[in-house]
């Protein structure tokens, strides 16, 4: 414990410095921030920004039954997202060192976050019987997407 001397002053805090899990879960908690925007298309999965603001961009996403990206990375950005209600499963594609192909499934329920950063190939689905929000959270770069294939011997190959 420590004393805090009554001159001190308090700084705003700097969106930017937050960690992007932080960001994806307090947006995932304010639903009167988002839930305006939300909808479902029976065709794709449906994204709307929510916030493009200090070098970061929230993005809302919904995911019928089945809806899934394709393997990608986005380029350059680090951020991550958080799963409001529903389940997805993020399939990783890397290489090992040594150069082995790795894939990687992670199941997500609600509250539970995913972290990416520059080449970090995934993609993401809802193989589940209900529909899926989550919160995107991009920096460095926004929503941008490089497709790639998997390759069971040297791992994801950009396309």
């Amino acid at each position: 414990m420590f004393a805090v001397p009554d001159n001190t002053l308090l700084r705003p805090e700097n969106p930017a410095l937050r960690h992007p899990v932080r960001v994806a879960v307090d947006v995932a908690a304010d639903r009167e921030r988002w839930g305006s925007l939300l909808r479902y298309d029976p065709d794709d999965r449906f994204s709307a920004l929510v916030e493009r603001a200090d070098g970061q961009e929230i993005w809302l996403l919904s995911w019928l039954p089945g809806q899934h990206t394709d393997l990608h990375d986005h380029a350059f950005a680090t951020g991550a997202f958080t799963v409001v209600s529903g389940r997805l499963t993020e399939t990783v594609a890397r290489r090992a060192p040594g150069g082995r192909a790795v894939t990687e499934v992670h199941g997500l329920s609600a509250g539970q976050s995913r972290v990416f950063g520059p080449g970090y190939v995934h993609e993401v689905r809802n193989d589940g019987p209900d529909p899926a929000i989550s919160v995107h959270v991009y920096r460095e770069g926004g929503r941008r997407m490089r497709s790639y294939q998997a390759n069971p011997v040297d791992g994801p190959v950009r396309v």
